[in-house]
């Protein structure tokens, strides 16, 4: 993943602080909508399938920020969310632009000339993506304040997962990539993987012990509880909490070493944001966490440290492949 000083130093426009993330709490319910019209016709398209051929011209997608009619199979994507990305690049979704500073090492492939840098994930280029004229944008929740100029563009689209309901969110965010990019047998099968994935998990979870996940940053440490932005890992996966009155915000809820070894969880899972944001007092997560205090938890004795790869967990969730890989990595810790 290369150095904590040359990934910080790329990752500046990114993450400067842990709230500018997917969350959309309080967020309308999305849904989507397709509306045949006699301008299928006019959509250029090589041999398309027969599910292409079917499919209406139009979606109509209610989202948290509004509602987006958007033409099927839209030649030019403009992408500010890296799950989208991730989604849409398991779906062999061609991108013309996206924020190329920040990409996760597993999407690299996107740093070619050939796809246009649009900015930042917090800053999009206007005028650049004015020139463009893509068809549609997907944002995520970093990117929310530029929705209504975004909008005036191309049809926006904001494709952040609702923590508050995280499942439901996600598998309603992949059927909209393939209503809209007649792609929803390719959809079902990437959800049936991890489904299964996580139906594994749940079932060995249950014996895991307690467990507690944190976000380690400028040497501080945060723990997240059920319904947070990481409660996946009790909601979803099946792990005991080790405190059920953590807060369920956010930014997680400010901890110390001490709480974590009065706590004692069996399984402590950790996220280092130092690692994609850098910053001032950066600190490998390591460092932070594995002190004479955390070394008397179950957690250490028995080697459940799990050290989450920031890359998944902090900048591109949402997406097919990073869902599953979350679904992995967590699996460390019962096996």
């Amino acid at each position: 993943m290369g150095s904590l000083a040359a990934v910080a130093a790329l990752s500046l426009t990114v993450l400067s602080a842990c709230g500018s993330n997917n969350n959309n709490e309080g967020a309308a319910s999305p849904s989507a909508s397709a509306s045949p019209s006699s301008s299928a016709a006019a959509s250029p398209s090589a041999s398309p399938s027969a599910s292409e051929a079917a499919a209406p011209a139009e979606v109509t997608i209610t989202h948290a920020l509004g509602t987006a009619t958007v033409k099927t199979n839209p030649e030019k994507v403009v992408v500010f969310d890296y799950g989208a990305l991730d989604s849409l690049d398991k779906l062999g979704v061609e991108i013309a632009g996206l924020p190329k500073a920040s990409l996760p090492s597993y999407l690299s492939k996107y740093e070619d000339a050939k796809y246009e840098d649009v900015g930042t994930l917090f800053e999009p280029d206007f005028e650049k993506l004015a020139a463009m004229k893509p068809d549609v944008i997907f944002i995520g929740g970093r990117t929310g304040e530029a929705y209504e100029e975004l909008n005036k563009i191309a049809p926006t689209i904001q494709s952040a997962v609702d923590q508050t309901k995280y499942q439901e969110s996600f598998k309603e965010l992949e059927g909209w990539y393939g209503q809209i990019f007649s792609k929803q047998a390719e959809v079902d099968a990437a959800l049936s993987e991890i489904a299964a994935a996580q139906t594994d998990l749940k079932a060995k979870a249950e014996g895991a012990g307690k467990a507690l996940i944190v976000l380690t940053t400028g040497g501080k440490i945060s723990a997240y509880g059920s319904g947070s932005r990481y409660g996946v890992i009790y909601d979803t996966y099946g792990f005991t909490a080790v405190d059920d009155s953590i807060e369920s915000g956010t930014h997680g809820q400010s901890i110390s070493n001490e709480y974590i070894s009065e706590k004692n969880p069996d399984v402590l899972f950790v996220i280092d944001r130092d690692v994609i944001a850098g910053g001032e007092g950066a600190k490998p997560a390591k460092e932070v966490i594995e002190n004479d205090l955390v070394k008397k938890t179950n957690a250490y004795k028995n080697g459940k440290i799990i050290y989450l790869d920031p890359e998944v967990w902090y900048i591109s969730t949402g997406g097919l492949t990073s869902e599953l890989k979350m679904v992995q990595e967590a699996s460390q810790a019962v096996q």
